[in-house]
């Protein structure tokens, strides 16, 4: 390497020597730098201590020739301790060692403690101090930056980790800059010492800033040799000032970096990670991460200043410490509160920094009294320690607890400004994803309270559902499913897509469902249902558009009969041969749109085949053709499933699967899904009388029903049964006008009876008193009933009661 006439290396290459140890202290990698600058062979060093191969005599004096390396006197701890494994932070300084009976090498060395699963646990470089001398023997001028680099290639077991991990165990530079270096020395098989005038930055951990002492010591000096009338230490003030200038510009990139790892994402789990893999090792040791619980839970919080009964959870723990040493005296996940007159308490209430020099014996007790039958003395004692608050909009959100190892340089006035300012940015990061995280539940919970929990057996049919939220806008959309019990053990089964994401639509949906509810409870045909909710629609506005598929089914009969408006067409898979077919249905136009006819189609059915309805989010990705996707819903939905559910999911995996390779940005869309087994009802299972109008026809009625039930074996239902189908006669026969009566029993789960008459006046609860003649009967239905209700129908009304079955009669 040529050096410059004035004696700085103003660039350069000197060659280093790379040394690994592992975990005994024996050497696992030994370079051909190492094996040139102390004279030991490859095949001799491995598997030796280490601390045998660089024996240290001491520390290189000020007056050697080779000392003016300002930036690292007196900084880290010295080789021996790093050798001996007391280092758990990256160090550098200089030594002399002795490497036979009579040669003495005088190096600068730099040492980084590895963490991770493999056995390297410290990377040792060194460098020949006497080559930077000037050819003539004479001292060298100080140099102002230092820095060991690397390469991609070298030739021990876990380099490729080893080459990845570089950049974050170099502390001084930027990640670009170090993996720069990287890509230089394993390359050559050996690092490099770069020098530069221009360029001040220190390597060691310490932000290269000389002790306060050592300051003082030498403005001393300058201020002895102006009263002496001598000329000043040359440079003394200006080497001072531009060594706290590049200390203060390392922080800013330190924090530039920090500000660039974290946030990457809004999931607040994995923000916190990032948070505490931020300053470890480079500028802590320790970082404990403690939130407020309503933070952890996604919930608001009051106002005002924290107190000794606020709940903070330990959320994240990050170290240097041996592997599990912190896991069982401090495990993450645990919830404290934090007394006051504690450092902790102080900083969580003020929203500042609490800076400890040193933890005391004292301090340690006083912190070690909250965590019951556990010892944390012997982690904490001794350390530096820096509480820093994580806080945005002037709000605490949580603090971190900042620790470093008693041999490393402890914590200062600047150390706090920049812990500070590590929090303020790592809180507002923290407060985006918390608040990201609300909003998510405030939407989803929403969206759940607007979908309905659906019963899984309805007369006649078995139902199961699934609801998949979108990625946008808050994972909040306008799909839907529902079904509404209807008169003559029928059921409507509904779907429907409110066209657009977000609260709106899914307020829209609210609206429609619940219209839906309304309309279906008059026992509306289907067509007439969209068409009415078409109506209403433009009503509520000219942006409000959906699709909407209904269904009633008729289990007596074996019948569906369907309507679309705009919606993809349901799949009816045959029990028979398990055939799935698109059912051929009018397309209709999209609610909301106005002036469009609706048509409803009958189809019939068999016990056992299924009827699959969902939104187009579920078959349908930008970019593809619809048609793969209902190809792949009619597949999936004819694969023999054990049980309802297992056929959802194995619908819902098959889309999943076919468009996992389309769908680059994952699915987009919300997605409803209803899927109906429709096993009808036996004609033994269902009795119908005609009643005529007079009174006399209210006794045959309870006659028919005792024999009935009987004859179906629910004698024990009889009494019961008879008591209440006499009240719903009365009523009919009373109220009526001149269509016949109509009663029905029908055995399934339950027992159902309903009574049909051609009055549109719907019975209610009264209060009757202890005179009144009437308005008993409904409420001695309420009272005895498993279930009851009434609903509208096109030519009058339906009273309906359910009485439970006793299990051995099912």
């Amino acid at each position: 390497m040529g050096v410059p006439p004035n004696g700085v290396a103003a660039a350069g290459r000197i060659p280093l020597a790379v040394v690994v140890v592992d975990r005994a202290g024996l050497v696992s990698h030994w370079s051909r730098g190492a094996r040139r600058l102390f004279g030991t062979a490859r095949e001799e060093a491995l598997g030796r201590p280490v601390a045998d191969l660089l024996p240290v005599s001491g520390a290189l004096p000020e007056d050697d020739a080779s000392a003016p390396y300002g930036p690292y006197d007196g900084l880290g701890p010295d080789l021996e301790s790093s050798l001996d494994g007391r280092l758990f932070y990256p160090a550098a300084g200089r030594a002399r060692l002795t490497v036979t009976d009579s040669d003495r090498i005088d190096v600068l060395w730099w040492a980084y403690p590895l963490v991770g699963p493999g056995p390297e646990r410290l990377l040792v470089l060194a460098a020949d101090a006497g080559a930077l001398r000037h050819e003539d023997g004479g001292a060298g001028v100080a140099v102002e930056r230092i820095a060991p680099g690397f390469a991609l290639h070298t030739d021990f077991p876990g380099s490729e980790e080893l080459a990845r991990r570089l950049p974050e165990i170099l502390p001084s530079m930027s990640v670009g800059e170090s993996a720069r270096i990287v890509a230089q020395v394993l390359e050559l098989g050996y690092p490099v010492l770069e020098f530069s005038q221009n360029d001040r930055v220190p390597v060691t951990p310490d932000w290269g800033v000389p002790r306060r002492a050592e300051r003082k010591a030498r403005r001393e000096r300058a201020a002895a040799a102006a009263e002496s009338g001598e000329p000043p230490p040359q440079d003394a003030a200006d080497e001072v000032e531009d060594l706290e200038y590049a200390a203060v510009r390392e922080r800013l990139e330190f924090l530039n970096e920090v500000s660039g790892r974290i946030g990457t994402s809004l999931d607040l789990s994995r923000t916190i990670v990032e948070v505490s893999k931020a300053v470890v090792p480079r500028f802590t040791d320790v970082a404990g991460t403690y939130l407020r619980e309503q933070v952890v839970a996604g919930e608001g919080f009051p106002e005002g200043v924290p107190d000794t009964t606020t709940m903070w959870h330990r959320v994240a723990l990050e170290h240097t410490d041996e592997p599990g040493r912190w896991d069982d005296v401090v495990p993450v996940g645990e919830a404290m509160p934090f007394p006051a007159h504690t450092p902790f308490f102080q900083c969580m209430t003020t929203g500042e920094p609490v800076l400890v020099p040193r933890i005391s014996e004292q301090l340690g007790h006083m912190i070690a009294a909250q965590f019951e039958k556990r010892d944390i003395r012997p982690l904490i004692t001794g350390r530096s320690m820096l509480v820093v608050p994580l806080k945005a909009r002037h709000v605490v959100l949580g603090f971190m607890i900042l620790l470093r190892h008693p041999e490393r340089v402890e914590f200062n006035d600047m150390d706090r400004a920049t812990g500070a300012e590590l929090a303020a940015r790592a809180g507002l990061v923290l407060d985006n994803a918390r608040m990201y995280t609300y909003q998510e539940s405030v939407a989803e919970t929403l969206q759940d309270s607007m979908l309905p929990h659906i019963a899984p057996r309805m007369s006649g049919c078995d139902i199961a559902t699934r609801y998949l939220p979108g990625t946008l806008l808050g994972r909040v959309g306008g799909d839907w499913f529902d079904s509404v019990k209807l008169p003559g053990s029928r059921t409507a089964l509904v779907v429907g897509d409110v066209m657009g994401h977000g609260l709106n639509s899914a307020a829209m949906m609210g609206q429609l469902r619940t219209a839906v509810q309304t309309m279906a409870a008059l026992d509306l045909p289907p067509a007439q249902l969209l068409r009415n909710l078409d109506d209403l629609a433009q009503r509520l506005g000219e942006h409000y558009l959906a699709t909407c598929l209904y269904a009633i089914y008729d289990p007596i009969a074996s019948e569906l009969e369907i309507a679309n408006a705009g919606h993809i067409p349901p799949v009816l898979v045959r029990a028979e041969n398990g055939h799935s077919d698109l059912l051929d249905l009018p397309t209709g136009a999209p609610i909301g749109v106005g002036g469009v006819p609706f048509e409803s189609v009958r189809v019939r059915v068999a016990p056992g085949d299924r009827l699959v309805m969902c939104t187009d989010g579920l078959v349908e990705v930008r970019g593809e053709d619809i048609g793969v996707g209902l190809a792949t819903l009619c597949e999936s939905a004819a694969h023999p499933a054990a049980s309802m559910d297992d056929a959802c999911d194995t619908i819902i995996r098959a889309l999943a699967a076919t468009f996992s390779e389309a769908d680059l940005g994952g699915r987009k869309d919300d997605v409803a899904l209803l899927m109906a087994r429709l096993n009808g009802i036996e004609p033994e299972d269902v009795a119908e009388w005609r009643i005529g109008h007079d009174p006399r026809e209210v006794h045959r009625a309870r006659a028919a029903v005792r024999e009935q039930l009987h004859v179906w074996g629910l004698t024990s239902l009889a009494d019961t049964a008879e008591l209440l189908v006499s009240e719903l006669v009365t009523n009919a026969v009373r109220h009526s006008h001149s269509r016949p009566i109509d009663l029905r029993l029908v055995r399934g789960d339950t027992l159902l009876c309903e009574v049909d008459d051609d009055d549109h006046t719907l019975p209610t609860l009264l209060s009757a008193g202890p005179l009144d003649a009437s308005g008993r009967g409904m409420r001695v239905v309420s009272t005895l009933a498993r279930q009851w209700g009434t609903s509208r129908t096109t030519s009058g009304k339906t009273v309906w009661f359910e009485l439970t079955v006793p299990r051995r009669s099912r």
